[in-house]
């Protein structure tokens, strides 16, 4: 009667005496295992990218002093929405980990063939989703153009606007 209780309470209590099957099909990157769906799969080959974009999605407030003054190191002012260019270096990825809850990081897939000079990085645009496009060159007579328009002291914005009717208002001139 004795065993039969013993049999019975071992099953009852899920105790194993074989070890798991899919135990022995694990793969180690040094410390984690990773355990494949089928045993010839083979992970496609990783090249990462050398510039990171970093986003700042959580607000500056409320977070502890070390935090902030990692988030300086980086690049992030306080008031400042814009995204931050870091190198992909362990150093960087270091500072990004203690972090990763305020930021988002998003890597840069540069093109093959960037410019050499600085004057030609003008025609790159990078997207929020880290792809650098090429914009083709700014045509000189319409730069200028824009330029002109832009510094024009006939140009009328709003606040010159708001002004002149403002003092048009006071004289009585609108009624």
């Amino acid at each position: 009667m004795a065993s039969r209780l013993n049999v019975l309470l071992t099953f009852v209590r899920g105790h194993r005496q074989y070890s798991k099957a899919w135990h022995k099909d694990a793969v180690t990157y040094e410390k984690v295992k990773y355990y494949p769906v089928k045993k010839d799969h083979v992970d496609p080959p990783i090249t990462p990218s050398k510039v990171l974009m970093v986003h700042r999605v959580k607000p500056w407030k409320g977070n502890p002093y070390w935090e902030k003054d990692i988030l300086t190191d980086l690049g992030f002012e306080e008031r400042k929405g814009d995204p931050v260019f870091v190198k992909n270096t362990p150093e960087i990825c270091a500072k990004l980990w203690r972090v990763k809850h305020l930021v988002k990081i998003v890597p840069v897939k540069l093109p093959k063939n960037l410019p050499n000079t600085v004057d030609d990085l003008t025609e790159y645009y990078v997207h929020e989703n880290g792809t650098v496009y090429n914009t083709g060159k700014l045509d000189p007579v319409r730069y200028q153009a824009t330029m002109e328009f832009k510094n024009s002291v006939k140009k009328m914005n709003h606040y010159t606007i708001r002004e002149q009717l403002r003092l048009k208002w006071i004289k009585g001139i609108l009624i």
